[in-house]
């Protein structure tokens, strides 16, 4: 029982007392005055994670239970016996914001039953959807934050089973949303009793059980280590002061220092493997082609145009590279998870089937990619295998293609403009020379092939392109968006406000950009191919609140680091 470790001493005879009482009661074998009874009698009193466990270890796994519990039931029958007091956190806790989030999202849903009383105004719903819609960032949080760790230390009902109702009600909002977008104004108004009561409910549950469970299991420290990612995630609706710094490593003590049999060992083990330096960081490691140290290896997966993730034979997390470019945000958290676990249970079919056809040998590599205005993703999985042929995990490749589609022509010559315009430029120099020649040492020029030749050599690329699919972002469909047509840049800034855009911040100091993140870490998304969709909307005000920080103190922050930049 690995979950019981990580909790206070238990007493699973209560616990099965509990489960069973709680089960005749919810199946009407018994009323609520008896159940009351012999929970009094023979439980006396409960804590909040003791339930958790009791799912966990002795309860059998339904994967829509979470959504089918009624909590105001379960409520009424512990409520002599269960603190469900709120828990005394500072507020930037993880769990006093997860919360803080809820109090606002109570909020927001008080308007949601007032204005369904009165004849729709598209626009006040649409504004109040966009906040809503803020909510993902909670659940997203949730998901890859809370539930990794607590998944590691045995406690696998959340991911296994309230993932599925947060999956359910993010795609309820969006749902109700797209009715209010087509005006089917009836439709909608029907779907808002439904959201708030699901919402609640879920937000009710979290509070009751998954929160108290929470702070039962994870040690503080763990708590403050997931600050970082929180932040990197984000927050819906509250702000969260800065982080404390992290504490110095502390040097180690006489009585943790190794024993000199070990070193000895431990050095002879590292000999094996690093051509010189023995327990040298700095030692050279033998790769397949050549030597590097660790260091080196690490920068080079960090500067790699792609992203990468590996998941062993034993399908469990144990790698990605942490580019600043990411196209998609990961949380330390899934190292060292079931990838499985990593996933909604709605997709986990597609996971492993993929898994399962790459173990056996039917399939090495197939690939997805994403299509939308101005970003084109492209993803690719391919089967690891050993020199012998043996399964050994798959590695997952994505990068951002939206330039590489963009651009024709071709570049022989060195520039560091990223525009199509060169490209076309250097094509033309291609035409009148050498690519590696002066202009004034240009080659003679050739003679086009003849019709019949060129027809022929075209149709054999357009059959090797059909034969390619992984290839397909590096052509540009026929129905690709057109970019819209690029504002004039803005060449000074008079005022400093939440309604200052970052677009205008980026024209006039560019260079903050790359210092962004070290005011906030939830700004490392500027670094990432999704930074074309939100510079040019995000505002002061919208960075604010992603990054928890104050509107005044982020103003303050950006000016001080344009007034050092002048220095």
């Amino acid at each position: 029982m690995e979950m019981q470790k990580h909790l206070p001493e238990v007493n699973m005879d209560k616990l099965r007392i509990v489960l069973d009482t709680k089960e005749r009661y919810m199946s009407g074998d018994l009323s609520l005055d008896d159940a009351r009874a012999i929970l009094r009698e023979k439980v006396k009193t409960l804590r909040p994670y003791e339930i958790a466990l009791a799912e966990q270890e002795l309860k059998t796994f339904e994967e829509d239970e979470c959504r089918k519990e009624d909590i105001q039931q379960m409520m009424q029958l512990f409520q002599d016996v269960m603190d469900t007091s709120r828990p005394d956190l500072p507020p930037d806790h993880p769990i006093m914001c997860y919360i803080r989030e809820n109090d606002a999202m109570r909020e927001l849903l008080k308007q949601v039953e007032e204005l369904a009383q009165y004849p729709v105004i598209k626009n006040q719903w649409l504004a109040l959807y966009d906040e809503l819609h803020k909510y993902r960032l909670h659940l997203s949080r949730k998901q890859n934050q809370l539930y990794s760790i607590l998944e590691k230390k045995g406690f696998d009902r959340p991911t296994t089973t309230m993932w599925l109702l947060d999956d359910f009600i993010r795609d309820e909002i969006s749902d109700a949303r797209r009715l209010i977008e087509q005006d089917k104004d009836e439709e909608f108004i029907k779907m808002q009793k439904m959201i708030v009561e699901d919402v609640l409910d879920l937000m009710q549950k979290e509070e009751t059980v998954l929160y108290p469970t929470s702070l039962a299991m994870i040690r503080p420290n763990e708590f403050e280590e997931m600050k970082a990612g929180d932040r990197e995630i984000g927050y819906a609706w509250i702000r969260v002061g800065k982080a404390k710094k992290e504490q110095e490593e502390p040097t180690p003590a006489s009585g943790t220092a190794m024993t000199a049999g070990f070193a000895g060992e431990l050095a002879a083990l590292l000999g094996k493997y690093f051509s010189a330096g023995g327990t040298d960081p700095n030692g050279l490691l033998d790769v397949a082609q050549g030597q590097m140290t660790l260091e080196q290896i690490n920068l080079v997966y960090k500067h790699l145009p792609v992203d990468l993730s590996y998941v062993d034979e034993s399908e469990i997390v144990r790698f990605y590279s942490d580019t600043d470019h990411r196209v998609f945000p990961r949380s330390k958290n899934v190292i060292g998870r079931d990838v499985k676990n990593c996933h909604p249970r709605t997709s986990v079919h597609l996971v492993e089937e993929i898994i399962e056809k790459f173990r056996n040998g039917e399939e090495d590599e197939v690939d997805f990619w994403i299509n939308k205005p101005g970003l084109f993703i492209y993803i690719t999985y391919v089967a690891v295998r050993d020199e012998q042929g043996r399964f050994r995990g798959v590695l997952e490749m994505m990068q951002d293609c939206t330039r590489i589609r963009s651009l024709e022509g071709s570049r022989t010559l060195l520039s560091w403009d990223k525009s199509n315009k060169a490209a076309d430029k250097h094509n033309r120099a291609d035409q009148e020379g050498s690519a590696y020649a002066s202009p004034s040492h240009s080659a003679p020029h050739q003679e086009a092939p003849h019709p019949q030749e060129s027809h022929h050599h075209h149709a054999e690329e357009e059959d090797d392109d059909d034969n390619y699919v992984s290839c397909s972002c590096m052509k540009k469909p026929a129905n690709a968006p057109t970019e819209e047509p690029e504002e004039e840049p803005v060449t000074e800034i008079s005022e400093y406000n939440g309604d200052t855009r970052l677009k205008h911040l980026l024209d006039v100091y560019p260079w903050l950009k790359a210092e962004l993140p070290q005011i906030n870490p939830a700004f490392k998304m500027l670094s990432s191919p999704l930074a074309r969709i939100m510079i040019p909307r995000a505002t002061i005000s919208m960075m604010s609140e992603r990054s928890g920080m104050p509107i005044p103190e982020l103003i303050a922050a950006i000016q001080a680091r344009i007034a050092a930049h002048k220095e």
